[in-house]
């Protein structure tokens, strides 16, 4: 009878073991999801704000059709300063053009090998995450 309770408390402790390991990398997926959304739901905030701008004529302190000057105008400041960061991730836009512009979000954490990358034109948003090189 000895021997027998002996195998179950073994068992028992192996199958905690086994269970507390993929907690751990469930959770660990998880919080990597959690800041992709994040870093793609901010991104586009950015690429609402810089629709925004690109629709306001220039009279008013906007791109007038273009989002050439976003990065140097309506991006300095302000925007940056609230927009510029979050807990997971840094935003920068880039490669303003006439017709798109480009939101490069990385995430914080060195052990995410991947960015989100959105280019937000005059009426639509195409986001992608994109493994790092």
């Amino acid at each position: 009878m000895g021997q027998q309770q002996l195998l179950l408390i073994v068992l028992g402790v192996i199958l905690v073991g086994v269970a507390v390991v993929l907690g751990i990398q469930y959770f660990g997926v998880g919080a990597e999801e959690g800041t992709k959304d994040e870093l793609v739901a901010h991104s586009q905030i950015i690429a609402s704000n810089a629709q925004e701008w690109f629709k306001k004529p220039t009279s008013m302190g906007g791109g007038g059709l273009d989002f050439t000057n976003f990065v140097t105008g309506a991006w300095t400041g302000k925007l940056a300063l609230k927009l510029g960061s979050s807990t997971n991730g840094t935003y920068a836009p880039s490669g303003g053009t006439t017709t798109q512009l480009t939101i490069t979000a990385t995430p914080k954490l060195a052990d995410y090998t991947w960015t989100v990358i959105s280019t937000v034109y005059q009426d639509s948003v195409a986001t992608t995450i994109t493994p790092n090189p």
